[in-house]
């Protein structure tokens, strides 16, 4: 069947069309209502070298010359902040700063790499943080960062890295204005408008194929030679 005479039909049978039509707009409101609004929050860290260095000269006498940390990147921190982010991805990290398996707050630790492991994604850390309200999803995210500042000056500690030597973690991007995300309600809102529409086009075209098949059905049964056969037979 072409599309007009789909057109055709619809508007045909509207008393069944148009309300079904209805109900499919009410269940996407309703779905897009019953799906909880997410927001979002990020930060991004950077770690940076001291400006003397990562090592301590030999000589008192002749110390490091000062560097610009922003110009002093090597591998190494590439590799401390895959660290990092390890860390402060473990289940027990999360459990300690108080996000549960089930609970409506949450957060992720990424280097800007699908692989948090890999390397070439730089001394960066990125947080998110995702909750139900604005104000959790900006408080996990000050909360990790946070914890990922105690982390590292820790591990340091406990390899007796030399104080001035140092990692330090700097803020790039603060944690953010909480953003609301609805994608998720869109999509669930659309796809539930588009069953509705598909089971209404059924229903009219189940009711179409009824009507048409007991016209059939009544139509005066015609005689091979052409004349109508008896009234007693049509009433069989």
């Amino acid at each position: 069947m072409d599309f007009w005479g789909t057109v055709l039909i619809v508007l045909r049978r509207w008393y069944i069309a148009l309300p079904a039509f209805l109900l499919s707009i009410g269940a996407a409101l309703a779905v897009y209502s019953s799906i909880p609004t997410l927001y979002v929050s990020n930060a991004v860290l950077v770690l940076t070298i001291p400006p003397t260095g990562g090592s301590l000269p030999s000589n008192p006498e002749r110390p490091n010359g000062l560097t610009n940390p922003l110009l002093n990147f090597d591998w190494g921190l590439s590799m401390s902040a895959s660290i990092l982010i390890q860390v402060i991805s473990a289940p027990e990290t999360a459990e300690a700063l108080g996000v549960q398996p089930e609970g409506d707050t949450t957060f992720t630790a990424t280097n800007g790499s699908t692989n948090p492991e890999a390397l070439d994604g730089g001394p960066f850390v990125y947080i998110e943080g995702t909750s139900m309200s604005p104000e959790g999803a900006r408080d996990i995210v000050t909360r990790v960062r946070d914890r990922a500042r105690i982390e590292l000056a820790g591990r340091q500690r406990q390899l007796d890295a030399p104080p001035a030597t140092y990692i330090t973690m700097n803020e790039m991007v603060p944690p953010t204005e909480p953003q609301p995300q609805t994608g998720g309600k869109t999509r669930g809102a659309a796809a539930a408008l588009l069953l509705g529409v598909l089971a209404s086009l059924a229903a009219v075209f189940s009711l179409e194929s009824f009507l048409d098949a007991r016209r059939r059905r009544r139509r005066v049964p015609v005689a091979a030679s052409g004349v109508p056969a008896a009234p007693s037979l049509l009433r069989r």
